[in-house]
Protein backbone atom coordinates (compact mmCIF):
# COMPACT_ATOMS: atom_id res chain seq x y z
CA UNK A 1 0.00 0.00 0.00
CA UNK A 2 1.33 3.42 -0.95
CA UNK A 3 2.00 6.11 1.60
CA UNK A 4 -0.81 8.35 0.40
CA UNK A 5 -3.25 5.44 0.73
CA UNK A 6 -2.12 4.80 4.30
CA UNK A 7 -2.66 8.48 5.10
CA UNK A 8 -6.08 8.45 3.47
CA UNK A 9 -5.29 11.35 1.11
CA UNK A 10 -7.57 11.13 -1.92
CA UNK A 11 -6.42 12.01 -5.43
CA UNK A 12 -8.76 15.02 -5.43
CA UNK A 13 -7.23 16.27 -2.16
CA UNK A 14 -3.74 15.86 -3.56
CA UNK A 15 -4.71 17.95 -6.58
CA UNK A 16 -6.16 20.62 -4.31
CA UNK A 17 -2.96 20.77 -2.25
CA UNK A 18 -0.94 21.13 -5.45
CA UNK A 19 -3.11 24.02 -6.68
CA UNK A 20 -2.89 25.80 -3.32
CA UNK A 21 0.91 25.63 -3.37
CA UNK A 22 1.00 26.87 -6.96
CA UNK A 23 -1.11 29.90 -5.98
CA UNK A 24 1.16 30.49 -3.00
CA UNK A 25 4.18 30.47 -5.33
CA UNK A 26 2.57 33.27 -7.32
CA UNK A 27 2.07 35.14 -4.06
CA UNK A 28 5.69 34.57 -3.05
CA UNK A 29 6.80 36.04 -6.38
CA UNK A 30 4.90 39.26 -5.68
CA UNK A 31 6.33 39.35 -2.16
CA UNK A 32 9.73 39.36 -3.85
CA UNK A 33 8.59 42.17 -6.12
CA UNK A 34 7.40 44.16 -3.10
CA UNK A 35 10.70 43.62 -1.29
CA UNK A 36 12.75 44.23 -4.40
CA UNK A 37 14.40 40.86 -3.76
CA UNK A 38 15.59 39.29 -7.01
CA UNK A 39 16.41 35.99 -5.31
CA UNK A 40 12.84 35.49 -4.11
CA UNK A 41 11.44 36.39 -7.52
CA UNK A 42 13.72 34.06 -9.47
CA UNK A 43 13.36 31.11 -7.09
CA UNK A 44 9.57 31.36 -6.91
CA UNK A 45 9.24 31.78 -10.68
CA UNK A 46 11.45 28.76 -11.35
CA UNK A 47 9.57 26.75 -8.73
CA UNK A 48 6.26 27.61 -10.39
CA UNK A 49 7.66 26.57 -13.77
CA UNK A 50 8.71 23.22 -12.31
CA UNK A 51 5.17 22.61 -11.00
CA UNK A 52 3.94 22.84 -14.60
CA UNK A 53 6.37 20.17 -15.80
CA UNK A 54 4.21 17.14 -14.88
CA UNK A 55 1.28 18.47 -16.93
CA UNK A 56 3.56 19.12 -19.91
CA UNK A 57 5.10 15.65 -19.69
CA UNK A 58 1.66 14.06 -19.52
CA UNK A 59 0.10 16.16 -22.31
CA UNK A 60 2.96 16.33 -24.82
CA UNK A 61 4.87 13.09 -24.17
CA UNK A 62 2.30 10.72 -22.70
CA UNK A 63 4.28 10.22 -19.49
CA UNK A 64 1.88 9.24 -16.68
CA UNK A 65 2.19 11.72 -13.85
CA UNK A 66 -0.39 10.95 -11.19
CA UNK A 67 -1.52 13.33 -8.47
CA UNK A 68 0.89 11.85 -5.94
CA UNK A 69 3.97 12.41 -8.10
CA UNK A 70 2.82 15.92 -8.95
CA UNK A 71 2.32 16.68 -5.25
CA UNK A 72 5.78 15.29 -4.46
CA UNK A 73 7.40 17.58 -7.03
CA UNK A 74 5.34 20.61 -6.06
CA UNK A 75 6.03 20.21 -2.34
CA UNK A 76 9.79 20.09 -2.88
CA UNK A 77 9.98 23.29 -4.95
CA UNK A 78 7.34 25.06 -2.86
CA UNK A 79 9.27 24.56 0.39
CA UNK A 80 12.42 25.81 -1.32
CA UNK A 81 10.65 28.99 -2.44
CA UNK A 82 9.19 29.52 1.03
CA UNK A 83 12.70 29.18 2.42
CA UNK A 84 13.84 32.24 0.50
CA UNK A 85 11.39 34.35 2.50
CA UNK A 86 13.39 33.78 5.69
CA UNK A 87 13.26 30.19 6.94
CA UNK A 88 16.61 29.40 5.32
CA UNK A 89 18.19 31.96 7.64
CA UNK A 90 15.93 31.61 10.68
CA UNK A 91 14.95 27.92 10.85
CA UNK A 92 18.00 25.70 11.27
CA UNK A 93 16.42 22.55 9.81
CA UNK A 94 14.69 24.13 6.81
CA UNK A 95 17.68 23.81 4.48
CA UNK A 96 18.12 20.16 5.46
CA UNK A 97 14.43 19.41 4.79
CA UNK A 98 14.51 20.96 1.34
CA UNK A 99 17.72 19.13 0.47
CA UNK A 100 16.12 15.86 1.57
CA UNK A 101 13.07 16.40 -0.63
CA UNK A 102 15.00 17.78 -3.60
CA UNK A 103 17.46 14.89 -3.46
CA UNK A 104 14.60 12.40 -3.47
CA UNK A 105 13.31 14.01 -6.68
CA UNK A 106 16.74 13.96 -8.30
CA UNK A 107 17.06 10.31 -7.35
CA UNK A 108 13.65 9.64 -8.89
CA UNK A 109 14.63 11.28 -12.19
CA UNK A 110 17.90 9.34 -12.32
CA UNK A 111 16.20 6.06 -11.50
CA UNK A 112 13.36 6.47 -14.02
CA UNK A 113 15.77 7.39 -16.83
CA UNK A 114 18.25 4.59 -16.24
CA UNK A 115 15.55 1.97 -15.63
CA UNK A 116 13.87 2.98 -18.90
CA UNK A 117 17.17 2.51 -20.75
CA UNK A 118 17.59 -0.84 -19.03
CA UNK A 119 14.14 -1.94 -20.20
CA UNK A 120 14.63 -0.61 -23.74
CA UNK A 121 18.02 -2.12 -24.58
CA UNK A 122 18.00 -5.91 -24.43
CA UNK A 123 21.79 -6.09 -24.18
CA UNK A 124 21.78 -3.93 -21.04
CA UNK A 125 21.07 -5.46 -17.64
CA UNK A 126 21.26 -3.47 -14.44
CA UNK A 127 20.88 -5.59 -11.28
CA UNK A 128 18.75 -4.20 -8.43
CA UNK A 129 21.83 -3.84 -6.23
CA UNK A 130 23.51 -1.74 -8.89
CA UNK A 131 20.43 0.47 -9.18
CA UNK A 132 20.48 1.03 -5.43
CA UNK A 133 24.12 2.15 -5.52
CA UNK A 134 23.55 4.16 -8.70
CA UNK A 135 20.74 6.17 -7.13
CA UNK A 136 22.92 7.10 -4.17
CA UNK A 137 25.95 7.99 -6.31
CA UNK A 138 23.81 9.97 -8.74
CA UNK A 139 22.32 12.04 -5.93
CA UNK A 140 25.68 12.68 -4.28
CA UNK A 141 27.22 13.74 -7.59
CA UNK A 142 24.32 16.09 -8.28
CA UNK A 143 24.59 17.44 -4.74
CA UNK A 144 28.28 18.25 -5.21
CA UNK A 145 27.53 20.07 -8.46
CA UNK A 146 24.76 22.02 -6.71
CA UNK A 147 27.04 23.04 -3.82
CA UNK A 148 29.73 24.19 -6.26
CA UNK A 149 27.08 26.19 -8.12
CA UNK A 150 25.92 27.80 -4.86
CA UNK A 151 29.51 28.73 -4.02
CA UNK A 152 30.09 30.20 -7.48
CA UNK A 153 26.84 32.21 -7.44
CA UNK A 154 27.54 33.55 -3.94
CA UNK A 155 31.08 34.47 -4.91
CA UNK A 156 29.96 36.22 -8.07
CA UNK A 157 27.31 38.17 -6.17
CA UNK A 158 29.89 39.37 -3.64
CA UNK A 159 32.18 40.49 -6.47
CA UNK A 160 29.55 42.43 -8.44
CA UNK A 161 27.81 43.67 -5.31
CA UNK A 162 24.40 42.15 -6.01
CA UNK A 163 22.18 39.81 -4.00
CA UNK A 164 22.86 36.09 -4.37
CA UNK A 165 20.11 34.00 -5.93
CA UNK A 166 21.64 30.95 -4.23
CA UNK A 167 23.35 31.18 -0.86
CA UNK A 168 25.98 29.00 0.76
CA UNK A 169 26.24 29.01 4.56
CA UNK A 170 29.73 27.62 5.02
CA UNK A 171 31.65 24.35 4.80
CA UNK A 172 29.88 22.68 7.73
CA UNK A 173 26.50 23.44 6.15
CA UNK A 174 27.74 22.07 2.83
CA UNK A 175 28.73 18.77 4.41
CA UNK A 176 25.36 18.50 6.16
CA UNK A 177 23.61 19.26 2.88
CA UNK A 178 25.43 16.34 1.26
CA UNK A 179 24.42 14.08 4.16
CA UNK A 180 20.77 14.98 3.69
CA UNK A 181 21.15 14.64 -0.09
CA UNK A 182 22.31 11.08 0.50
CA UNK A 183 19.39 10.49 2.87
CA UNK A 184 16.96 11.71 0.21
CA UNK A 185 18.50 9.33 -2.32
CA UNK A 186 18.23 6.52 0.21
CA UNK A 187 14.53 7.22 0.75
CA UNK A 188 13.89 6.96 -3.00
CA UNK A 189 16.06 3.87 -3.37
CA UNK A 190 14.20 2.05 -0.59
CA UNK A 191 10.60 3.19 -1.06
CA UNK A 192 10.19 5.68 -3.89
CA UNK A 193 10.90 3.48 -6.91
CA UNK A 194 7.47 1.83 -6.65
CA UNK A 195 5.88 5.20 -7.48
CA UNK A 196 7.90 5.42 -10.69
CA UNK A 197 6.95 2.11 -12.32
CA UNK A 198 4.42 3.69 -14.69
CA UNK A 199 6.83 6.48 -15.57
CA UNK A 200 9.69 4.11 -16.42
CA UNK A 201 7.33 1.95 -18.47
CA UNK A 202 6.13 4.94 -20.47
CA UNK A 203 9.68 6.16 -21.06
CA UNK A 204 10.76 2.73 -22.26
CA UNK A 205 7.74 2.52 -24.57
CA UNK A 206 8.56 5.92 -26.00
CA UNK A 207 12.15 4.82 -26.66
CA UNK A 208 10.83 1.67 -28.37
CA UNK A 209 8.48 3.72 -30.58
CA UNK A 210 11.24 6.14 -31.53
CA UNK A 211 13.57 3.26 -32.41
CA UNK A 212 10.93 1.61 -34.57
CA UNK A 213 10.18 4.93 -36.28
CA UNK A 214 13.82 5.42 -37.20
CA UNK A 215 14.10 1.99 -38.84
Amino acid sequence: MRVRERLGISEHRQQQLTRVMELCLVGIFFVGVDRGNLGIMINSALAFAVTLTPAVLKRDYGIPMDAGLTLWITTAVFLHAVGTLGPYQNVWWWDHLTHLLSASLVAGVGYATVRALDSHYTDVYLPPRFMFVFILMFVVAFGVIWEVTEFAVSGLASIVGGSAVLTQFGLDDTMLDLVFDTAGGLVTALWGTAYLTDVTGALAARLDARMQGSE
